[in-house]
């Protein structure tokens, strides 16, 4: 009798220590991210809880790097991880990732998402291996006192690029550059424009396109703008750049609609009211900026991690949190009925600038992520850019050495 008392009483025991038992998950992003899943974390654990979530937050570019080092080596990335729309092709198609399509049968859940941020979360083989936290509508923003101020009409100015640039002429009359650097011309361009079964780069079978109309085109317009001194030659995200955000020292600048929150979190909060939004020039539709979560196949505990992306994607009330404290645009459409989308926007002159947000979001065409979109960037907007708008390189010369260069880089992929 004791004996069989003393086995109830491991088993009862055992049952306990099994019912508290906690499986940890490690969830890899970078600042803001990281606020987000540490204040909002409660609910999720009251719906998993056997499940703990430790974040580590590293700045983007450490985020990224130590990513791609963990999948090289399989080992050290975390159970979920972010990843950016600008490195989303890259990384996922050089392999380490979860097929969610497979594993967790998301392909049921597309219609939940924009549809192009969904198919940025694609791999080559067309499995779902990302899915789409945010999304960065594109847009112009404006200095109101270089605009209405001085009798100009947003949808005017952006009936085109030739109106645009007519406009930066004008405005040079008066002191003010148009842009801070001309190559934001450029990026808009070759961005936005992009034709039918291209990436932005590749053409459907990985060939470059790269010497095609569209970057004629844009290599064409930001080299007239530097010729005609309508940019600051102030590079983004430097020192100077923000300093021209605050003080106005240029007229626009293209971006995420994520430069709202930033500008009035921390990069110009004083310039409350001088700040307007108009959708980009030629009504383009197009994405600057954007976060994934994956599960990379290294992870041991994949169904807890499915969990949490699922918690941090499809979950409107935590996707509108980040949106209203990180200026994240969400990716889930159902959130876009929420009445914050019709609230006017003190900072930028009282628009209700979450309706263009939503229009240009539920605008934007498909475009497929290729795995060499690191290589083909680089070499346009850094090398192939720079020499045509700083040295004067003929555009079509620039783009040819810039194709032979990408090939090149290819062949080692």
């Amino acid at each position: 009798m004791e004996l069989k008392k003393l086995s109830l009483a491991l088993v009862i025991a055992g049952t306990t220590v099994a019912a508290q038992a906690e499986t940890t998950i490690r969830y890899d992003c970078w600042p803001n991210h990281d606020k987000t899943a540490v204040e909002k974390i409660d609910d999720f654990y009251k719906a998993n809880p056997g499940i703990k979530v430790e974040v580590l937050s590293n700045n983007w570019v450490d985020h990224h790097n130590k990513l791609t080092t963990a999948l090289a080596t399989g080992d050290g990335a975390g159970d979920v991880v972010c990843i950016d729309v600008e490195k989303i092709g890259a990384i996922v198609n050089q392999g380490g990732f979860a097929n969610m399509s497979k594993a967790f049968n998301a392909d049921q859940d597309e219609n939940k998402f924009a549809p192009f941020a969904w198919a940025q979360g694609k791999g080559a083989d067309g499995e779902q291996y990302a899915l789409p936290l945010n999304v960065g509508p594109g847009v112009m923003y404006y200095r109101r006192e270089h605009m209405q101020d001085k009798g100009f009409n947003p949808e005017a100015v952006t009936k085109d690029w030739d109106a645009l640039m007519a406009w930066g002429e004008e405005l040079k009359t008066k002191g003010v550059p148009l842009v801070g650097h001309a190559g934001s011309i450029a990026q808009a361009i070759i961005n936005t424009e992009v034709e039918a079964g291209n990436s932005i780069y590749f053409d459907k079978d990985d060939n470059p396109i790269v010497t095609n109309e569209r970057f004629v085109k844009a290599f064409t317009y930001a080299k007239m703008a530097r010729e005609k001194g309508l940019d600051a030659r102030i590079g983004d995200w430097s020192s100077e750049w923000f300093e021209g955000l605050k003080n106005a020292n240029f007229a626009i600048q293209f971006s995420g609609a994520w430069l709202a929150g930033f500008l009035e979190s921390w990069i110009a909060p004083d310039t409350g009211g001088k700040w307007g939004v108009s959708g980009l020039p030629a009504g383009n539709y197009g994405s600057w900026g954007g976060t994934f979560l994956a599960i990379p196949e290294q992870s041991k505990n994949k169904e807890e991690a499915y969990k949490l992306v699922e918690y941090l994607t499809k979950n409107r009330d935590i996707v509108l949190y980040e949106f209203k404290t990180n200026a994240a645009f969400p990716a889930l459409k159902s959130s876009y009925d929420a009445p914050m989308f019709q609230e006017e926007m003190p900072f930028l002159g009282g628009q209700k600038a979450r309706l263009l947000w939503t229009e240009i979001a539920e605008n934007i065409k498909p475009i497929k992520p290729s795995k060499a979109d690191n290589i083909a960037r680089a070499i346009i907007l850094e090398q192939a850019l720079p020499a045509v708008v700083e040295e004067g390189k003929d555009v079509k010369e620039a783009l040819a050495d810039a194709e032979k260069q990408i090939k090149r880089r290819m062949r080692s992929l």
